[in-house]
C-alpha cells in the first residue's frame, strides 16, 4: 500500500523531532537553557518555537483563526521554554499523536483552508501544503539547533529526509 505522501512527510517531522530531542536528552541538562549568541537566545527557545508553530498551524487546519492561534502560543511560550527537555518530549509525543489522528481521519488533503494572516492578508492553501509548511519549518529550525549545538561544543545528530527513508526501509525488513 502506497503512504500518503503528507502523511509520510509528518511522519518524518516526527521522527525528526526525535531524533534531536534524543540527542538533547543525551547533553548536559544545562545545555537546554544556555544563553547562546544565535537567532534564538536558548536551544529551549528554538524547540518551544517548533512546537508552537506546530500547534498553531494544525490548529488552523482544524478551524481555528491565526489571530485565535497566536493567542494561544502567546500564552504559552513563556510556559514551554522553562520547561525541561523530558516535559517537551512528553508535550512533543502528545501533539503527534493528536496530529497524526488528524491526518488519519483525513479524506481529502487537497481540501482548501483559508488563512487570514493579519501581517500578510488571506491565503487559500491546502491541508497537503500547510503540513509541508509544519514539516519545513521544523527542518530549518532543527537545523539552527544543530548550529547551536556546534556552537557549545557538542555535536547534532543527522535528521535529513534521506537518513529517514533510509531507517524506514529498514525497520519494515527487521
Amino acid at each position: 500500500m502506497k503512504k500518503n505522501p503528507t502523511k509520510d512527510m509528518y511522519d518524518y517531522n516526527v521522527w525528526a523531532n526525535k531524533e534531536i530531542i534524543n540527542r538533547l536528552k543525551e547533553l548536559p541538562k544545562d545545555i537546554y537553557h544556555q544563553d547562546i549568541q544565535s537567532g534564538f537566545s536558548t536551544i529551549s527557545h528554538v524547540l518551544t518555537h517548533i512546537y508552537l508553530v506546530e500547534q498553531s498551524w494544525f490548529g488552523i487546519i482544524n478551524g481555528q483563526t491565526m489571530d485565535e492561534a497566536f493567542v494561544l502560543a502567546n500564552q504559552l511560550q513563556n510556559q514551554l521554554e522553562s520547561k525541561d527537555i523530558e516535559e517537551m518530549e512528553t508535550l512533543y509525543d502528545s501533539l503527534s499523536l493528536k496530529n497524526k489522528s488528524f491526518l488519519a481521519n483525513q479524506e481529502n488533503m487537497d481540501q482548501v483552508i483559508v488563512v487570514n494572516n493579519p501581517y500578510a492578508g488571506l491565503l487559500e492553501t491546502s491541508i497537503s501544503e500547510s503540513v509541508l509548511h509544519v514539516v519545513t519549518h521544523g527542518n530549518y529550525h532543527r537545523g539552527n539547533i544543530a548550529t547551536m549545538l556546534r556552537q557549545l561544543g557538542h555535536p547534532s545528530v543527522m535528521q535529513d529526509y534521506g537518513l529517514y527513508l533510509y531507517k524506514r526501509e529498514n525497520a519494515k525488513v527487521e
